[in-house]
This record gives C-alpha cells, structure tokens and sequence, in this order.
C-alpha cells in the first residue's frame, strides 16, 4: 500500500513543482514585459512633450521671422509626420521602432534647422518667451535621451530573460517576443568637425 502512495505522490510532487516553476518564469515574463511597456510609455511622454512645444516655438519665431516660411513649414510638416507615427507596445518590432525613430530624426533636423534660423534674428535671441521655450526644448531632449537609455536597458533585461534557457521554452509557447532597441542615429558615429 505504502509502494502504490508512493508511485503516485512522487509524480503528483514532481508535476506540481514543475506547475510551479513554469508560473514563476511566465509570471517573471510578464512583469519584465509590462516593464518594457512603461518604459515605452515614459518615452512617448517625453516625445509628446517636445511634440506640445512645437507650435508655440514656431508662433514665437514666426512673429520675428516670418520670411522664413520653408523652415517653420519644415518643422511643422516634420512635427504632423512624428505625431502620425505611434507604436503599440505590444509590436516593438526593429522595423516599427525604426519608423518611430527616423520620424523623430527627422523632426530634430526640423528642429537644429529652425535653430540656425534663430541665430539670425539677434532681438528673438532676446526674447523672453523664446528663451523659455528653448530651455524648455533641450530639457526635453535631455529627458528624451535618459527614457531612450531607460527604456534599452529594461528592454535589454527582458530579452536576456526570454533568450535564457528554459525560459526561452516559455517565451515562444506563451508569446513572449524580443522587443527593439533604439539605437544611434546615422552619422552619430562620427565626430562633428568643429571649425573656429
């Protein structure tokens, strides 16, 4: 009696352990995933905060420089262009994150563009409201690059975890799929030359 308890308990024990486990690892996944989605969504903030600067810049400057027309049309295009492109966090794929981010290279162009125009225009260089703004705009860019770096780093954490083995037995059963990194621009490689 106490051999067929036994031949019955063992596997019973055994099944609830590996029960267990295989929660813990999906359960693992699906905090390390919903990470990755928080850290998306700290970045698109930060995007759409640059994103809501935009038109009261280009308003400031289009009163000092209205002649400018082709580069305030340029950032407004590019700023229409970056708020079209969204992402679902859930498809971090390389090529979607890749059209999010030559958008938004593309808006930053606009942006160093509007920039140089700037300069030209000593009286909007004073203005207060100006300088505001501008200040504004490079917190932002500063915040968008520490949620860019945030957000590689947990997305780094969650592909390591479904790439190790068993939890990559887990990850392809369940759905977990790795998610994208952005990377640098093109041309970033190469140090600026700097002419006094």
């Amino acid at each position: 009696m106490s051999k067929k308890i036994l031949w019955i308990a063992i596997p019973v024990i055994l099944v609830i352990v590996v029960f267990m486990w295989g929660k813990g690892v999906y359960n693992n996944m699906v905090t390390q995933e919903e990470q990755v989605k928080t850290a998306w969504s700290q970045v698109e903030n930060q995007y759409q905060r640059r994103l809501d600067l935009i038109p009261n810049l280009v308003n400031t400057v289009k009163g000092y420089a209205s002649h400018e027309q082709e580069t305030l049309e340029g950032v407004v295009n590019a700023r229409a262009a970056a708020t079209q492109t969204k992402i679902d966090p859930n498809n971090l794929t390389p090529e979607t994150l890749e059209k999010f981010q030559s958008t938004q290279s593309e808006l930053s162009s606009a942006l160093s563009r509007l920039m140089v125009v700037v300069e030209r225009y000593p009286e909007l260089k004073a203005n207060q409201n100006f300088l505001e703004l501008q200040a504004q705009l490079e917190g932002t860019e500063n915040r968008i690059a520490v949620e860019r770096q945030r957000f590689n780093e947990t997305a780094q954490g969650y592909n390591t975890n479904i790439r190790r083995f068993p939890n990559n037995i887990f990850a392809g059963m369940f759905g977990f799929f790795p998610k994208a990194y952005f990377s640098a621009e093109t041309g970033a490689e190469k140090a600026p030359v700097v002419q006094f």
